[in-house]
């Protein structure tokens, strides 16, 4: 498909059921969408917590339509059944918009009805991955989830292509079978007047600090764990644990029960709005994650100037080389975060090093520069 072929068809883009997290980042693949193809359709599942209403503010002329998604607790017995049924809605919206001639799968969790229906009405698909379903679910061990994970398969088989940010994600997620439909790209650009340094490193409080969904698969909870000996030989650190979700009780328990709760923030869920003033307030971002895609909040810290230390997971490594552009901890143990928080906080380049990300990521990560690697992809296509 070329350009000017490209320009005159039809493109769709489908979202997983997306909680509060996957909104922001949706929005901006539909922005640079919109920007290679006017013809855009959107459906946009989310639960009943999140709002669209960004997306429709700037794309006010956009065909969008949104499916609630409300499966009520993860141990409910009728979880599965209300999964298949938001499915089922998605797919009579697909048959009831049959104009687009290629349809984006953004981030797949097994939307199996979705896929027959897109292969049924003859019309291309690509699946963009960002992250590694089948990862999570070891971790968590839910039950919907594996049915999902065989439902994913399912669907790399079916699709026309696959969308991955790095080339270690086809042995790390164990996507060999599939090479040949597999694109490399990523979605991930940043506003750098919004995401940019108000407060210079030296001039901030001594504050450090995980942002994200509070879940097992973050490493979160080793965090809270490695924060009694972190904050044992420096009296005037704080800590920030900003986010929600399911390990919310289980880690405010931790600190109370280790007597340091006063000496660390929980804020809760942080908006889009609001990441700029506190990624400034930062002197260090902890992201000890057992698995990850291409993290937008490492992006924001680092444009923001903040240093992050992260584990060697997902497309991490291309972004963070250890000692110039952050700081790469070898597993999220609660003994090896404590040992390389502190190996950062002493670092005499912690300065450059925070500048060097900052620079990095200004070099990588402009609209101008995602833009046209998805016009090469779909192009292609």
């Amino acid at each position: 498909m070329n350009n000017s072929d490209l320009r005159a068809s039809y493109v769709g883009v489908l979202s997983c059921p997306m909680e509060e997290a996957n909104i922001h980042p949706f929005i901006n693949l539909v922005g640079l969408l919109r920007q290679i193809n006017p013809q855009l359709e959107v459906i946009a599942v989310r639960d009943e917590l999140s709002s669209i209403d960004e997306l429709k503010n700037k794309n006010g002329d956009l065909s969008i339509s949104e499916i609630i998604y409300n499966p009520g607790p993860i141990t409910s017995p009728s979880r599965i059944s209300y999964y298949l049924m938001t499915q089922l809605r998605i797919s009579i919206r697909l048959l009831l918009s049959p104009r687009s001639d290629l349809w984006i799968f953004y981030i797949d969790d097994g939307l199996i009805l979705p896929m027959i229906t897109t292969k049924l009405l003859r019309r291309r698909t690509l699946i963009v991955l960002g992250g590694s379903l089948e990862r999570e679910v070891k971790l968590t061990g839910s039950k919907i989830g594996k049915i999902a994970c065989v439902l994913v398969k399912m669907n790399l088989r079916l699709c026309n292509s696959i969308m991955v940010y790095s080339p270690r994600f086809i042995t790390a997620w164990n996507l060999e079978p599939y090479r040949h439909k597999i694109l490399i790209a990523h979605r991930h650009f940043l506003d750098f007047n919004t995401f940019t340094v108000t407060t210079p490193l030296s001039a901030r409080p001594p504050l450090i600090g995980y942002i994200g969904r509070l879940s097992g698969e973050k490493g979160v909870q080793h965090f809270a764990q490695a924060l009694p000996t972190i904050l044992a030989g420096r009296p005037d650190l704080r800590a920030l644990i900003g986010g929600d979700g399911a390990l919310k009780e289980s880690i405010e328990a931790s600190l109370q029960e280790k007597g340091i709760t006063a000496r660390v923030d929980l804020p809760g869920w942080i908006s889009h709005d609001n990441l700029p003033g506190y990624l400034n307030q930062l002197r260090l971002l902890v992201l000890p994650s057992y698995t990850e895609g291409l993290p937008n909040i490492m992006l924001e810290a680092m444009a923001c100037g903040t240093s992050v230390l992260a584990t060697p997971v997902g497309a991490i490594p291309d972004v963070i080389i250890d000692g110039k552009t952050g700081f790469i901890m070898e597993n999220n143990s609660p003994e090896c975060i404590a040992e390389n928080v502190i190996r950062a906080l002493n670092s005499p380049a912690l300065d450059k090093i925070a500048e060097e990300g900052r620079r990095f990521v200004e070099e990588n990560f402009t609209f101008e520069q995602v833009i046209e690697r998805w016009k090469e992809v779909l192009e292609g296509l």
